[in-house]
């Protein structure tokens, strides 16, 4: 089942968080409880992706995409995702989930994720590919940072361990979108 309540909760708490800026992380804290574990006492990986959501929703919210989202009557997706798991995350462990916007192309944003553990390891690490939509589908990325205000009219460029990453899994950046003109 989805986290709601706990979704529910980190809105909560994200509504009185400073603005992280663009390219800020946002950092949330969690717990691995029954209910996201798989047959052998640890977070389930399936599981990893929904919490994720705790993260990235927040996120969004505390930069003002969220609020955006909601005036324009768009929706937002994850149309990909490569994901690394280094340490595993047991029953009842506490952990530091980091959420931020590494960079985007005409159509998709991409965004890093993690999970730390208290004694200071990565658990686990994820890259999501995530687009903006309307009724007629993608909307740019461009149209979207700009409707921000956040001043960062061109993106950084996409870091080359990500390029090669995406590449790897069959999921490269997408060319510049042609003029509808």
């Amino acid at each position: 089942m989805y986290p709601f309540i706990r979704m529910g909760l980190g809105l909560w708490k994200a509504r009185s968080a400073p603005q992280v800026g663009l390219f800020g992380t946002y950092v949330s804290q969690h717990r691995c409880w029954p209910w996201d574990i798989d047959m052998w006492m640890e977070l389930n990986n399936g599981r990893t992706l929904t919490l994720y959501d705790l993260g990235r929703i927040p996120l969004a919210q505390v930069n003002g995409l969220m609020s955006l989202i909601r005036r324009e009557r768009w929706g937002l997706t994850m149309a990909g995702v490569v994901v690394r798991y280094r340490r595993r995350i047991r029953t009842f462990e506490r952990f530091e989930m980091r959420s931020r916007l590494l960079c985007w192309d005409a159509r998709f944003m991409y965004i890093e994720q993690t999970m730390w553990k208290a004694n200071g390891e990565c658990a686990n690490h994820a890259v999501y590919r995530s687009a903006v939509t309307d009724r007629n589908g993608i909307v740019a990325t461009d149209h979207v940072i700009s409707a921000l205000n956040m001043g960062a009219p061109t993106s950084p460029d996409m870091p080359a361990w990500v390029a090669k990453w995406l590449e790897a899994e069959d999921m490269r950046p997408w060319p510049p979108m042609q003029d509808a003109t």
